[in-house]
């Protein structure tokens, strides 16, 4: 995929972890001077590129946001976060700074230093589980189920009040399900795709447990075309002000999943059902016409990225 870029200054948070730091190295492929804030919760050092400037701290602590002096960027992307909904169940406060007190400070930082751009990596968790419906658009009702959504919802209206009070220019992306190379295998608690493939590689796992039922669902979006459409989201002006979900519009169940991965595979291990994790989604998938309303994309198909990313996966995986 060809993107036109001019060459600029960026600032990617979370840029250690699994997909900023994808995006982070698209960019500097492509040209662009590219600073990463990252704690290495998640992420790891040997996801940086050596042509990044990297910062160690917390972006939602202001004394990480000084380490910046004040430098200008042209643009900022904000993929850091806590981005479990079951984590968010355990420590709502983490979760509450992770995901809301790191935007605020970024966008301050923003207004301060006269950064015109906000790119914003929000999720598919804002619209919750509404009766009857499996669908979501960018217009649909917002129903958080976790204290994780309920934290991207508040983000996103900041933005907007930002973008009202200061001039600042947002793009509000909500990632459906993110997989790919890259991964972090050692998170079982976020990353459904990941999650059910660890257990199937690792031999110390007896059993792939799987918590919920076979036939719940979701959206499965690889890594690549994440990276694509966030960077298409930089330049292109109209991204800008607008909230657009980021995934392919079609649903893949649990049990897809699984009999995916064990076909690739050729493994017979057990598989064993038991209860939902807290807060957790039934099924969804994405409404993608107001994106295909401005791309052409072709979204790669999951049987396709599966297979690619355990190839990756059965010789890179943490």
């Amino acid at each position: 995929m060809k993107i036109n870029l001019f060459d600029k200054k960026i600032l990617v948070t979370g840029g250690a972890g699994f997909i900023g730091s994808y995006i982070a190295k698209k960019l500097l492929n492509l040209g662009h001077k590219i600073t990463i804030i990252d704690n290495l919760s998640t992420g790891y050092k040997t996801n940086l590129h050596s042509e990044a400037k990297f910062i160690e701290g917390d972006v939602s602590k202001p004394e990480t946001i000084k380490k910046l002096n004040d430098f200008k960027f042209d643009a900022i992307l904000h993929i850091a976060g806590q981005s479990s909904g079951e984590v968010s169940f355990e420590n709502p406060v983490i979760d509450l700074n992770s995901n809301v007190t790191s935007t605020l400070l970024l966008l301050d930082y923003a207004y301060k230093t006269n950064c015109t751009k906000f790119i914003y990596a929000s999720s598919v968790s804002v619209y919750g589980e509404q009766l009857g419906k499996e669908q979501f658009s960018e217009t649909d009702d917002l129903n958080p189920k976790s204290f994780y959504a309920v934290g991207k919802l508040a983000s996103e209206h900041y933005l907007k009040i930002y973008k009202q009070q200061y001039g600042i220019d947002y793009t509000i992306l909500r990632y459906f399900n993110v997989y790919g190379i890259g991964q972090n295998f050692n998170n079982l608690k976020q990353g459904m795709v990941s999650i059910y493939l660890e257990q199937f590689l690792n031999n110390e796992f007896k059993e792939v447990l799987v918590k919920g039922s076979k036939d719940r669902f979701r959206d499965l979006c690889y890594i690549e075309d994440i990276s694509n459409l966030t960077i298409m989201s930089l330049t292109d002006p109209r991204f800008n002000n607008e909230i657009f979900n980021i995934g392919t519009g079609i649903k893949t169940t649990v049990s897809e999943i699984i009999s995916s991965i064990q076909k690739n595979l050729s493994t017979n291990k057990p598989v064993v059902f038991k209860d939902n994790t807290p807060g957790d989604q039934y099924g969804y998938y994405a409404n993608v016409e107001k994106i295909k309303s401005l791309t052409n994309y072709k979204f790669i198909d999951f049987k396709t990225g599966l297979k690619e990313w355990m190839e990756w996966a059965k010789n890179n995986r943490a």
